[in-house]
This record gives structure tokens, C-alpha cells and sequence, in this order.
């Protein structure tokens, strides 16, 4: 008897019938059927809150990269490692590295499809509200650096190109930058106070979005200076502060030259951001002699984050199919024993007119409920697993619709699979043999 001359011979009432019998043999021995669902319960589990972990790992990933742009190319100063020698640093005390205006004007004059760029300087020092101070960054850039970085401006306004062309004393601050500067009262106004000169608030600014989730991720520790940023027209920084950056800290003495800190060129289509890429990548490595640059193509890394968020799954989803499969083999070891803690009740029911498909369709639904039950259970708990991770651990978690489903049919399909054997063993057996078993 094939299985699915099996299936074509099951008659309405059979079916009921041998559920009602299934059940109540299970109930008979309810704490070794609850320890064989068990397998069943952490491989559906396991399945649903891996992927919901993973899902919610890789969006947040992709989310910081999609925040960089999709079209941008970043390019950032470097302080080279291997500086200049002792002869010639005995010579000039000025560290001159980095990005430089001869980079920029070649990147826009050869490069195709480069639409606009947002150049960018820094400087590190302190930063005052009268007596209180945060070490922190005067951050020079373009009026159009919030649209180019898909930062918000959330109170205020950003600084205008009449505000720049004329290097206006005016700044935007950081969320995080205003919270610290000014704890007790309105910032927009006020003036902040670097080295000898003083900026007037206009505005404040979202926190970068990659430094904010750093943040989070150290919650309960002091804010770093990285996001700490008043951010000026860059020909304000210029005037103010000139081209030679000087620091003096602790007794020591600093002097470097950047021409840029930082810049960010748009592409105008993202098919053409990773040729320009090499274009761009070309144009550096000829006019620099030591690597004192970086650059960030984030649709590269979006494009990364995608292919390891598939090998992710890939190797989580495997890990949850063995558990599956270690779950369905203590099914398949259990019914097998019971078949033979049951070989003279077989043999009554075949004495009794009981044919074979009814013995196979009784196991065989004896060993559905198992996996069925334990599959609902292991779902359930797979939907509070992730939950649970989401509001202790502070992690995002993403739970797929088919994810629940997915599980719960492999849990079905695996005691069935698993079933047939010691079902079709139990329906081979001979009743005069099994009348005679003690």
C-alpha cells in the first residue's frame, strides 16, 4: 500500500474517528508527548526570532547607510601614517595632508555626472555658553549640507549663501551640541564662544545619524564630541579661524594645513555612481603621494549589507532547520516506541476487522498533532522572543508575515514526514504475531 493510495481511501468519519483515538493516546501520556513536542517548540521558535533578529540587525545597517545617500561619494581627510621625516619636520612645523582644492576642481571638471559637492573643515576645541564649555567641533560647510546629508533642521533655519558669500558670525548646533551648551534655556539667540570669536544661533540641527546610533548603543555613558558639532559657513570658519588649524592643549603645540576636511559629491543617476567612483579614486591616488585620504561609497556598502543580510539568513535559517530536524527525529524515536509498547493493541484492532490505513492513518495523526501542537506553541513563543529583545536588549527586531506561517507548515510537513515510517511499520505488523506480544 503506497501513501497515496492511502490518502484516497480515507473516508470522513475514519478521519474523525482516529483523531478522537489519537488524542486521547496522547493525553494518556501527556508529559511524554509534551517532552517530544518540545523539539518541535525551539525549532519553530528558533526559526521565527532568528530571522526576526537578523531582519532587525540588517535594516538598521542599511538604514545608516541609506542616511550617507545612495548617490553620494564621501570623501574624507585622513592624517597619513607615515608623516613627514625628522629633518623635515625640523623644518616646517605645520602637518599638511588631506583633500585639496586642486582635488575638487579636477573631480568636478573631469568626472561626468558629478552635480554638486559639499565641501567641509573642522575644528576641534572648546566650546563656550559663558562659563559653561563642551569640547566640541566648528563644523564649516555649504548652506545646502542639510539636503545633500538628509538632515532636518528642527528649530530655526540653516545659514543662508548671503550669510556665507559675506562670512557671517552665525552657526547652527547639534540637538546634542545645544542640549549640553545650553541646559537651562533657549539657544536660538544666543552666542557660543570658540577660541576669540563668538557665533550667534540661528538654528539646530538634527544629530548625524551615525553618530546618534553609536550613541545609543553606549546608553548610560557621556556623549562623545563627535556629535558635538556648531556648524558655520565654511568661509566664516576660513576668516576666523584661517587656513593653518593651531591647537594648544596641556603645553602641547599643534599646527596642520586641510584644505578640506571632508566632501561629498552627488552623482546625478546611481548607475553612474560606481564608474565616477573610479574616476574620482583615479584623480586622488595621482595627486597624493601618501594615503591621506578615505573614500565611503555607501551605495557600495548598501549593496555589502544586502549580500551579508542574505548569507545571514542563509546560516540562521540553517541553524533553526536543524533544530527542526533534531525535533522531528525524537518524534520519529518516540512513535517508534510506542508502535512497540502498543504491538498487542495493534493486533486486537486487526483481530477486530481494523484494516491497515486505519492503523497507519492513527499513528500518522498521532504524530501531526505532536508537530502541529508544538508547532503553534513554538510560534507563540517565537513571536515573544524578538519582543522581548526589542524592550530589554533596546534592539530593533523585524518579523516577516511568512515567517510565522513558513515555520508552522515545515513543523506540519516534518511530523508527517517523520510519521509515515512508524506508522507503516505499525500497519505491517502481523496480528496473529502481535496478539501473541507480551
Amino acid at each position: 500500500m503506497t501513501f497515496l493510495t492511502f490518502l484516497r481511501g480515507i473516508s470522513l468519519f475514519r478521519l474523525k474517528r482516529s483523531i478522537v483515538l489519537g488524542v486521547k493516546s496522547l493525553w494518556m501520556h501527556k508529559l511524554r508527548s509534551l517532552l517530544t513536542a518540545l523539539g518541535i517548540v525551539f525549532g519553530v521558535a528558533s526559526v521565527i526570532a532568528m530571522l526576526a533578529i537578523g531582519e532587525g540587525a540588517s535594516f538598521e545597517a542599511q538604514q545608516q547607510i541609506k542616511e550617507l545617500g545612495s548617490q553620494n561619494i564621501i570623501l574624507e581627510s585622513v592624517k597619513p601614517t607615515n608623516t613627514t621625516t625628522a629633518g623635515e619636520q625640523e623644518r616646517s612645523l605645520i602637518l599638511e595632508y588631506g583633500l585639496t582644492y586642486q582635488d575638487i576642481t579636477q573631480i568636478q571638471a573631469t568626472v561626468p555626472g558629478v552635480q554638486v559637492t559639499v565641501p567641509s573643515r573642522r575644528v576641534k576645541d572648546f566650546l563656550w555658553n559663558v562659563s559653561q564649555s563642551v569640547d566640541g567641533t566648528a563644523f564649516g560647510t555649504v548652506p545646502w549640507f542639510p539636503k545633500m546629508k538628509n538632515r532636518d533642521v528642527v528649530r530655526g533655519r540653516f545659514f543662508t549663501e548671503i550669510e556665507m558669500k559675506d562670512c557671517s558670525p552665525v552657526c547652527v548646533l547639534t540637538e546634542s551640541l545645544a542640549r549640553n551648551l545650553f541646559p537651562l534655556n533657549e539657544p536660538i539667540g544666543q552666542t557660543v564662544r570658540m577660541q576669540t570669536s563668538y557665533f550667534r544661533v540661528v538654528g539646530l540641527i538634527e544629530d548625524d545619524p551615525v553618530v546618534a546610533a553609536t550613541e545609543s548603543e553606549l546608553e548610560g555613558s557621556a556623549e562623545s564630541s563627535e556629535g558635538m558639532e556648531m556648524i558655520i559657513p565654511i568661509t566664516t570658519l576660513e576668516d576666523h579661524f584661517g587656513e593653518v588649524l593651531v591647537k594648544y592643549r596641556s603645553g602641547s603645540f599643534e599646527a596642520e594645513k586641510v584644505e578640506y576636511h571632508e566632501v561629498t559629491a552627488r552623482i546625478d543617476d546611481a548607475d553612474d555612481v560606481m564608474p565616477a567612483a573610479l574616476a574620482i579614486q583615479h584623480i586622488l591616488e595621482r595627486n597624493h603621494e601618501d594615503l591621506d585620504y578615505k573614500m565611503t561609497v555607501p551605495l557600495d556598502l548598501l549593496r555589502r549589507a544586502e549580500r551579508t543580510k542574505q548569507i545571514f539568513n542563509i546560516v540562521l535559517g540553517s541553524i533553526a532547520a536543524i533544530s527542526l530536524l533534531v525535533g522531528g527525529i525524537g518524534i520519529m524515536n518516540i512513535m517508534l516506541a510506542t508502535v512497540t509498547e502498543r504491538t498487542r493493541e495493534i493486533g486486537i484492532r486487526r483481530a477486530l476487522g481494523a484494516k491497515r490505513k486505519d492503523i497507519v492513518m492513527q499513528f500518522l495523526i498521532e504524530t501531526v498533532i505532536l508537530s502541529g501542537a508544538g508547532g503553534l506553541l513554538g510560534v507563540g513563543v517565537g513571536l515573544a522572543i524578538p519582543l522581548a529583545v526589542t524592550h530589554f536588549a533596546n534592539m530593533v527586531t523585524i518579523i516577516q508575515f511568512w515567517a510565522p506561517t513558513l515555520a508552522f507548515t515545515i513543523s506540519v510537513a516534518i511530523g508527517v514526514l517523520f510519521g509515515i515510517y512508524p506508522a507503516f511499520r505499525a500497519a505491517g505488523m502481523n496480528p496473529v504475531e502481535a496478539l501473541r506480544h507480551e
